[in-house]
């Protein structure tokens, strides 16, 4: 809490975020976030104050209301994070993650509205009839590396390369650029080597925007490009992080945390007794709402002190959503989840995703899923549930692996 403020949480009885923070960057918290927030529920209520990193204080909103409140306010939980930076050592791991950008998220005002509609309209010429064929020229050479194994890691082998190949091709990027970003972006969200990963993610991106200033094709980066906006090559390129950061890695772990529901879970599975199985685009809905891959997210940086359900929101510290919290909060009275038009997992108010990714980003994961379950139906879980590794991080729910085991079979025709 801001000195200044001190004496005035002590005569309103209410708490400051700073003492007995909740790390939500490790293993333990990363194992059992939902346990978490049932104590963090019962100690602290709506407001947490938590660590994002050793040292990197921030506040956690874990109720609904009060995080909807914050996402529709952007006067006074602005995105920029320029002032808070400088209080922090600038090579801290999950910096990529959270740093003043010029683009669409860390924006506020005209410049915000400006990246904002670029994005929108670069989006709006995806062809999303033609995600399937997109899919299926990936899917099936894939499953075919390791369908006469029997057994599969389903997100390093499936979901991963698949989201990658799909999104590249709707972005137009070419493989030797791609492979390049592949490695910085999942070390992104890993939090590895802040310098590099900003130095090498720059370097591939600066190279996909002149290769479609120099060869335009049909594509969202050829779309960004001649944008009547005008962006610089600087602006592409933060543009273009913004896309493969919340495009490829969030898709992914979709697709995995997915299909572990639907192999855990007897509503998706097929049996005479149980009748037709549930489908796809509800064990996917269930997902984005109770565990989103991006899980806390949503930054916003309050530029004074703000009083917010009985506690200070001390003055550019971070101010982070939890959607899979908010999107559980007990005092929620919920519609289905199916469509997913009332929880957070795409965010809420002027920051939200933008309506044109969020269709592509579905299909996406459920083109995949049907179509590895198409060729691998006797799929399921190698391991015990609680033998799986989730990846810890403040802000994503990621497994490492999601190992799975079928009947062998021969390779597959490659439409």
């Amino acid at each position: 809490m801001d000195p200044q403020y001190a004496h005035q949480g002590a005569t309103l009885g209410v708490r400051s975020p700073d003492h007995a923070r909740v790390s939500i960057y490790g293993p333990e918290f990363a194992a059992d976030p939902h346990g978490h927030y049932r104590w963090m529920r019962a100690t602290y209520g709506p407001l947490v104050p938590v660590e994002i990193w050793p040292g990197v204080p921030a506040t956690l909103v874990i109720k609904y209301a009060t995080a909807v409140r914050i996402l529709n306010d952007p006067v006074r939980f602005p995105s920029d994070p320029s002032i808070w930076q400088q209080s922090v050592p600038s090579d801290i791991p999950i910096m990529p993650m959270v740093e003043a950008r010029p683009n669409a998220i860390r924006t506020d005002g005209n410049a915000h509205a400006r990246y904002r509609q670029t994005i929108n309209d670069a989006l709006a010429g995806i062809d999303l009839h033609a995600v399937r064929a997109m899919v299926e020229r990936t899917a099936v050479p894939l499953v075919n590396s390791f369908c006469a194994d029997g057994t599969a890691d389903v997100l390093g082998q499936y979901a991963f390369p698949l989201v990658f190949s799909a999104f590249c091709q709707a972005v137009g990027c070419p493989p030797e650029i791609g492979e390049r970003i592949a490695a910085v972006n999942a070390a992104m969200f890993d939090g590895v080597d802040t310098a590099e990963v900003n130095r090498l993610m720059g370097e591939a991106l600066l190279d996909l925007t002149a290769l479609k200033r120099a060869q335009p094709a049909h594509d969202v980066t050829t779309r960004l490009v001649q944008h009547p906006a005008g962006l610089t090559d600087e602006e592409m390129v933060h543009q273009l992080v913004l896309l493969f950061a919340a495009g490829v890695e969030p898709a992914a772990n979709l697709i995995a945390n997915t299909l572990l529901l639907m192999m855990t879970d007897p509503r998706f599975t097929s049996s005479i007794v149980q009748g037709i199985p549930l489908p796809t685009r509800i064990a996917i809905d269930e997902r984005l709402t109770s565990d989103p891959p991006m899980a806390n997210y949503c930054v916003t940086y309050p530029q004074q002190p703000v009083m917010l359900d009985k506690v200070w929101l001390p003055a550019h510290q971070p101010v982070i959503i939890s959607m899979a919290a908010c999107n559980t909060d007990p005092e929620l009275e919920p519609g289905s989840p199916l469509d997913n038009g009332w929880n957070l997992a795409f965010s809420s108010g002027p920051h939200a995703c933008p309506a044109h990714a969020r269709p592509f980003g579905v299909l996406l994961a459920q083109e995949a899923i049907d179509q590895l379950l198409d060729y691998l139906p006797e799929i399921r879980l190698a391991v015990p549930v609680d033998d799986l590794v989730w990846r810890p991080g403040p802000f994503h729910r990621a497994l490492t692996a999601l190992p799975a085991v079928f009947p062998p079979s021969t390779p597959f025709p490659v439409p």
